[in-house]
């Protein structure tokens, strides 16, 4: 064979041999898993964004069909898929999946109730105490008492026993306003807060409160004593408190006033009626605002009722009155008095009265 055909025939073998390694090289590359990046190494900024071109799948789809072993592959991937969703599950089996039954509940542990009616009364009682502990000491017909009371109250629910101690301890514990002084709707209602309880919880209110000011100039139409507001049922009370806020007959309300003693005759009438539905009150307690006169016309004209229908006169803790004497009738000495108290022997702990 000429030199020349056999420089031929070894380059044509070759050149075959070369096409079938970087073939093999090329199959192998294309289903061989991608080699994961070191988290180390910093991504490529490209890589961030989705590529423009057609993926090697993409491409290679007529290789894909036509080779046996890449046609089972991926039927075996379909198939994989497919078990995923439910409708690949009943073709699997040939039966549809029972759905995913629930967490079952942690079983807890019966508790017993705590035997609270089996404690000593005493303790019950100190219980209440602490329950009822963050209500005001005086209720008034007022919109916020479903908020701070009406909730508390529902403990009474519980049982008669519960019932009985704790509703006489709430009601007896508390002073109880007889006619509304908060402003809106409240203040002129003709329905007050006594007439809106029972029988059984105006027995067990041992103090009232009367408050005097409010509506000085036109008094609303509620402020009347009748059976309804059921004073004659309030038997437990010995307490009446009377505060005035402001007292009419005081030259600064000239000019304002309806006319002269209309307002200091009014209260008188209330408290008239009051203590006459309520003969089994024993005292009277007087408190007011600083502005009010101890001997003014309505601070005399309401200590002369309280009087005449045989009640003890008490005093309120606001306006620090006392039996001794009136604050308006206490003299500060000056250096005088005291120079000649001190040159005829008198004491200087000795109140001057004028």
């Amino acid at each position: 064979m000429p030199r020349k055909a056999t420089q031929q025939l070894v380059g044509r073998r070759i050149t075959t041999r070369t096409s079938r390694t970087v073939a093999t090289v090329v199959d192998n590359s294309l289903h061989a898993p991608p080699t994961p990046i070191p988290s180390n190494l910093n991504t490529p900024l490209s890589s961030a964004y989705p590529s423009t071109y057609a993926s090697e799948a993409e491409g290679d789809v007529d290789g894909e069909v036509e080779g046996g072993v890449d046609g089972q592959v991926d039927e075996d991937v379909t198939k994989a898929m497919g078990a995923l969703t439910l409708a690949g599950s009943v073709e699997a089996t040939g039966e549809a999946s029972a759905p995913p039954k629930p967490l079952s509940r942690l079983a807890r542990r019966k508790q017993k109730p705590f035997p609270f009616l089996e404690l000593p009364a005493e303790l019950r009682v100190k219980i209440y105490e602490y329950f009822f502990d963050d209500t005001h000491y005086v209720l008034d017909l007022d919109p916020d008492n479903y908020r701070r009371i009406h909730k508390k109250l529902g403990f009474l629910r519980t049982c008669r026993t519960i019932s009985l101690e704790a509703g006489y301890l709430f009601y007896s514990t508390h002073t109880f306003r007889i006619f509304p002084t908060h402003p809106g709707k409240h203040f002129k209602t003709k329905k007050p807060l006594l007439a809106r309880m029972s029988a059984r919880q105006r027995s067990w209110i041992t103090s009232l409160e009367m408050r005097l000011g409010p509506g000085w100039n036109k008094p609303p139409r509620g402020w009347v004593v009748n059976p309804a507001l059921g004073l004659h049922e309030c038997t437990s009370v010995r307490k009446l408190t009377v505060f005035v806020e402001c007292d009419p007959s005081d030259g600064i309300f000239n000019g304002f006033r309806r006319a002269d003693d209309f307002y200091e005759g009014f209260s008188r009438g209330l408290l008239t009626d009051v203590l006459t539905e309520m003969p089994f009150v024993e005292h009277v307690t007087f408190d007011a605002w600083s502005s009010v006169r101890k001997k003014g016309a309505m601070m005399r004209g309401l200590i002369n009722t309280a009087l005449s229908h045989g009640k003890q006169i008490l005093w309120g803790p606001e306006r620090g009155w006392t039996d001794l004497d009136n604050e308006e009738d206490i003299v500060v000495p000056t250096n005088d008095m005291v120079a000649t108290a001190l040159l005829n022997g008198v004491g200087m702990d000795v109140v001057i009265v004028a």
